[in-house]
């Protein structure tokens, strides 16, 4: 069971979407498509910069509704996300030291989704780094280190945990050397993420309770995207357009948006936390495979439309925060 509940209200609106979604891109597979979706309906538990704590946060009832929200799909550059998380906490914890090439890091690759950046974040973690080919021995060593941030994440004993992996470095062209051997030879040893799973971390940062509420609120910082077409137009790879971002832009004014994309040449994600003024605000996690889906960069803003559709049916809100 994931951890939000389920309504027949959220159960309809799924249907509706999924409906709409496979009407509007007939090549959109069944099963190329899965997603999860958190309301937060008052009192708003989230983006209180850390109010509650871990506690009484996790004891608040929430809810979700998900489609094949437990499918193990390659994440590409959503998986930044949880690297973010083990670095704040390895350096709360004194395991890592700061310095301006590791923030430089982070920033790059969550602000720019930088591969590069990425690949300095899981070396500072697991104390390896990429190289020629390994023998035997060191290899087995060089392994268990790089399990490090999997192990990590499993000891949550989250449900949603249970079957990702994430201890591979996220590539331009391709892991090589001893990079590549250990993502073996039918890729079998490759990141995998769920939509339930990414939900549920996005869920504790925004909640103030991912490492520390300090850390959480700057991790949001490091997420929050400009919905500004002059900002957008300046920066191509601004992770808004194609996106679930894309699908706010026309909608209303002030909304907020903080996300985390992933690309390839054969996925395009996105997960994301939206507030739209009097509405509830709410968490939304979509994953979509295929090659031509991937080079869409319609279907993520269709749906992400029809998402906010389905929250202002949900009614509006007077609480702010």
């Amino acid at each position: 069971m994931p951890f939000f509940q389920t309504d027949e209200q959220l159960q309809d609106q799924k249907h509706r979407i999924l409906q709409a979604t496979w009407e509007q891109f007939p090549q959109l597979a069944k099963n190329q498509i899965a997603f999860s979706w958190v309301v937060y309906d008052p009192p708003i538990p989230v983006n209180t910069g850390g109010a509650l704590n871990p506690e009484t946060f996790w004891n608040q009832p929430v809810r979700g509704v998900h489609y094949r929200g437990e499918e193990r799909i390659y994440p590409a550059s959503v998986v930044k996300i949880f690297y973010m998380v083990a670095v704040y906490e390895w350096l709360q914890n004194g395991m890592i030291q700061s310095s301006p090439e590791l923030e430089r890091a982070v920033r790059d690759a969550i602000v720019d989704s930088s591969n590069d950046a990425t690949g300095l974040m899981v070396d500072m973690l697991t104390g390896t780094t990429s190289g020629p080919e390994l023998p035997p021995g060191p290899f087995e060593t060089w392994k268990q280190q790089r399990n490090l941030v999997n192990n990590y994440f499993q000891s949550f004993q989250w449900e949603e945990f249970e079957t990702i992996n994430i201890n591979q470095k996220t590539w331009g062209d391709g892991p090589y050397g001893r990079e590549r051997q250990f993502v073996g030879e039918l890729m079998e040893n490759r990141n995998m993420l769920t939509t339930n799973a990414t939900t549920r971390l996005l869920h504790a940062i925004i909640g103030g309770v991912a490492v520390s509420s300090q850390a959480s609120q700057e991790m949001m910082r490091l997420m929050r995207r400009s919905l500004n077409p002059a900002d957008l137009d300046a920066n191509p790879e601004n992770q808004v357009r194609g996106f679930l971002g894309g699908g706010l832009t026309e909608n209303i004014a002030g909304i907020k948006l903080w996300s985390k994309a992933g690309l390839t040449s054969s996925v395009r994600h996105d997960a994301a936390y939206i507030e739209i003024p009097g509405y509830r605000p709410y968490l939304l996690v979509v994953f979509t495979e295929g090659k031509k889906n991937s080079q869409s960069e319609e279907i993520l803003p269709f749906v992400s439309q029809q998402f906010v559709e389905a929250t202002k049916s949900l009614g509006e809100i007077t609480t702010s925060h």
